[in-house]
């Protein structure tokens, strides 16, 4: 069995419009839960603990979103206490955490998608429908990491020349300022070069075409349909109010079924699925490994 990352571009991406959809469309919070521990699972699963700055700035986040919401909405019947002569009620902090959780588990999701998905794979996906989208998307999606590299480029340069302190607030805000004064105009000056060499190449001319060296296996085609049905009874759950949460004016959840256990088991399933996959993987290639 292959990871996910060693599957089809299509399968790749599919999985992640599928993980996403559920928590996008439902605040109910075990699903949010579920959602979230797949995400985070899955980055550990691959990278370890590389993202942690990463994930503590989308923590940040969540805090912030749970703490802001309360401030501005002030409906529900469960009062905590009153700040400035506003109630701060228990319904509002429980969307709040909810709307944080969500945030939090698609910008896990999405950050996995990032390093799973590169430039060729999208041009594997997007080739045939429309080939000079395709083009356009792998280009945008490979000028992020070369201007953040031009940047850090730009920003030793400029220590080295004695131009760039950061001792204070205001010497650091103008470092940066010059920075990326400097790297805007690189970028600018790189997308003129680029449509220059693209003309000289012939771009435009003519039909263009795609070329994929990925092929889709009867593994690719099994993982595609689990996925999907997977994504089919979330979803059955979802629209039928199986897993419904009311916030306003009091927190209800609706009365839990056997529908509403498939759908937690369904999605449990979906959002673990390509941990497991990585997982099974890393034990196939040490046992392998031991046998040598």
């Amino acid at each position: 069995m292959k990871s996910l990352e060693r599957s089809h571009p299509t399968v790749t991406l599919l999985y992640f419009l599928a993980v996403t959809l559920p928590v996008m469309l439902c605040m109910e919070p075990l699903l949010l839960c579920i959602s979230l521990a797949g995400a985070l699972a899955l980055l550990f699963s691959r990278t370890g603990g590389r993202n942690i700055r990463t994930l503590l700035y989308f923590l940040a986040l969540l805090l912030l979103i749970a703490l802001v919401n309360p401030l501005f909405q002030h409906d529900g019947v469960t009062v905590l206490f009153f700040l400035n002569g506003n109630p701060v009620t228990w319904e509002a902090i429980a969307f709040g955490l909810c709307a944080g959780a969500m945030t939090l588990a698609v910008l896990c999701w999405f950050l996995s998608m990032s390093q799973m998905m590169t430039t060729d794979k999208y041009l594997c996906v997007f080739g045939a429908l429309s080939p000079k989208l395709s083009l356009m998307l792998s280009m945008a999606l490979r000028f992020v990491p070369l201007f953040t590299k031009r940047m850090h480029a730009v920003r030793l340069a400029q220590r080295g020349l004695g131009l760039y302190r950061d001792g204070t607030l205001p010497d650091k805000l103008r470092g940066e300022l010059r920075v990326f004064s400097v790297t805007v105009t690189w970028a600018l000056e790189n997308g003129i070069h680029t449509a220059d060499s693209m003309e000289a190449r012939g771009y435009g001319t003519g039909r263009r075409t795609a070329y994929a060296e990925y092929d889709f296996h009867a593994w690719d085609g099994a993982l595609l349909a689990l996925i999907l049905l997977m994504l089919a009874l979330t979803l059955c759950g979802l629209l039928t109010d199986a897993v419904a949460v009311t916030f306003y004016p009091a927190l209800v959840r609706a009365e839990r079924g056997v529908l509403a256990a498939l759908t937690y088991a369904a999605y449990t399933l979906l959002s673990f699925l390509p941990t497991l996959l990585t997982v099974q993987e890393k034990i196939k290639w040490h046992f392998l490994q031991s046998k040598i």
